[in-house]
């Protein structure tokens, strides 16, 4: 018996399996509550530590550039080395970070403590997901996934109020140093209800060559994104590390096509079904980081918003995605994922689209309450379907990969978004302290987002098939074959199922 099957036994109901679900939710919430909380700060941090606005654009995106260039070796590692203990190093790796950002006496310090922050999330993310995929019972898979999904998006939401509370009350040195007790605690759950899992016939090996050449061409684009918006294209600061970035991405692929034991087995992507949830992933995702970095900064300088009600702002959202998403993975495995993955994105593409008129006189209710509410409504809709898809394409004894995939996707596209707003919304490096340059450029940047989000719902609609489903062995998945309902031998609805479709034995 492998050690999955011997993992797969826990409950959603018993005592154990909450507690499980306590340490991953906690542990993926400090790097989620980590990927938003700092937004509301940086006005805070760039007048702390003299810094003009591409300094706090690496602040953000230090951290999600490793984030999203480590995750994918992060899911490997634990697939082949153990979840629980490599979830217990990334959590340790992350609060002696956070350690560093709390005590960083100057700019540059900061966005390298930002870096280290983020291999430490590249370690605990995609474990704690692989963890649930693997401890829990086929039956309670998806509710546990949804409860993870709707929580691990609070922390996210939720951040912004915190970071604006911390600012205000005290410092922004807290948003950092607040990690610790946190990872604390995980590490006093996880060692006491966690169990161990493993793929028992994954090589040992480390794809390094994959790693750095994913961590190069990232941050080559982000650096010629981010120069973009400073220089201008023609400049050799722009073009060069883009076309470097573009090289170490080609390479990166070939690298992988070609490797004994590749870090990302590009197997997967045969799987149309997982290549169109990735892509849905990426623009929803995309929008999201748009959103959450303009809006607490504008309501701060257009708005006159004190931090702790511009955090504030997005509570709406928390209080939908708390109430709402494990109900919405629950549906999605009735119904499928198609329709939640459709009307999800559009409603939170109208939310957006409510927040445009956002200026210099408004008020929190009658500016910004209605769409918080129409966009938590579509966020509660869409992330528990689509991250219960992304695992139905890969089986459970590669959930390590399948997360890190689809979590390098989603803060791969928050760090290029991020990267390229400043040039494509027209904001000069020193403009975001002016209210009526910063103004002009959030009602772009809200209008790019909601296009974003509308993208992804009718991409969704279009190529997620009701009616299809993946069955995998291994790493190489078969061809997508047509299964009618009086046929269908899965425990769970074929057409959404939440975990990894097996046949009932």
């Amino acid at each position: 018996m492998s050690t999955v099957d011997q993992a797969s036994s826990l409950s959603y109901r018993d005592a154990r399996g909450r507690w499980v679900l306590a340490a991953t939710v906690l542990g993926t919430g400090m790097a989620f509550l980590d990927a938003t909380v700092v937004n509301v700060a940086l006005p805070a941090i760039g007048t702390g530590l003299d810094s003009d606005f591409t300094g706090l654009q690496w602040t953000v995106n230090a951290y999600t550039l490793t984030l999203a260039s480590f995750i994918l070796l992060g899911g490997s590692a634990g697939d082949r080395f153990g979840r629980r203990r490599v979830f217990v190093v990334g959590v340790l790796w992350f609060a002696a970070a956070s350690l560093l950002c709390g005590l960083a006496p100057n700019i540059e310090m900061l966005v390298v403590a930002r870096a280290l922050q983020g291999v430490g999330g590249a370690l605990l993310t995609p474990g704690s997901l692989a963890i649930l995929q693997a401890s829990f019972r086929k039956e309670d898979r998806g509710a546990a996934i949804g409860a993870w999904s709707g929580l691990g998006g609070i922390a996210a939401a939720v951040g912004p109020f915190v970071g604006g509370w911390l600012v205000e009350a005290a410092s922004w040195r807290l948003v950092f140093l607040i990690n610790v007790p946190l990872a604390a605690a995980v590490l006093l759950i996880t060692q006491r209800y966690v169990p161990e899992s493993a793929d028992p016939t994954a090589p040992r090996e480390f794809d390094v060559r994959g790693a750095l050449l994913c961590a190069g061409a990232l941050a080559g684009i982000t650096y010629g994104l981010i120069a973009w918006g400073n220089g201008g294209f023609s400049q050799p600061a722009t073009w060069a590390p883009l076309v470097l970035g573009v090289v170490a991405a080609a390479a990166f692929v070939w690298v992988e096509r070609t490797a004994t034991h590749p870090m990302l087995p590009l197997g997967v992507f045969s799987s149309a079904l997982f290549r169109n949830v990735n892509l849905v992933t990426f623009l929803v995702y995309a929008a999201l980081s748009g959103l959450f970095f303009m809006l607490v900064i504008s309501l701060q300088v257009v708005s006159g918003f004190s931090p702790l009600l511009a955090g504030a702002a997005l509570l709406p959202v928390t209080v939908l995605m708390l109430g709402l998403s494990a109900r919405a993975g629950d549906l999605s495995q009735r119904i499928g994922p198609r329709i939640p993955m459709t009307v999800g994105p559009l409603v939170a593409a109208a939310g957006v689209l409510l927040l445009v008129p956002i200026g210099p006189d408004s008020t929190y209710v009658g500016s910004v309450l209605a769409g918080a509410v129409v966009f938590g409504l579509g966020l509660s809709a869409t992330v528990a379907p689509l991250t219960a898809t992304v695992l139905a394409a890969a089986p459970v004894w590669h959930a390590g990969v399948a997360s890190g995939v689809n979590n390098a996707v989603a803060r791969s596209a928050g760090l290029l978004v991020i990267a390229a707003l400043p040039a494509v919304i027209g904001l000069s490096p020193g403009a975001y302290t002016d209210p009526v340059l910063m103004d002009q450029a959030f009602t772009r940047a809200m209008l790019l987002c909601a296009g974003l989000l509308a993208l992804g719902g009718l991409y969704s609609l279009v190529t997620i098939r009701p009616d299809r489903v993946v069955v995998e062995e291994g790493m190489e998945p078969l061809p997508e074959v047509q299964l009618h309902p009086p046929e269908c031998t899965c425990r769970v609805h074929c057409a959404v199922a939440g975990t990894p479709l097996e046949p009932d034995n």
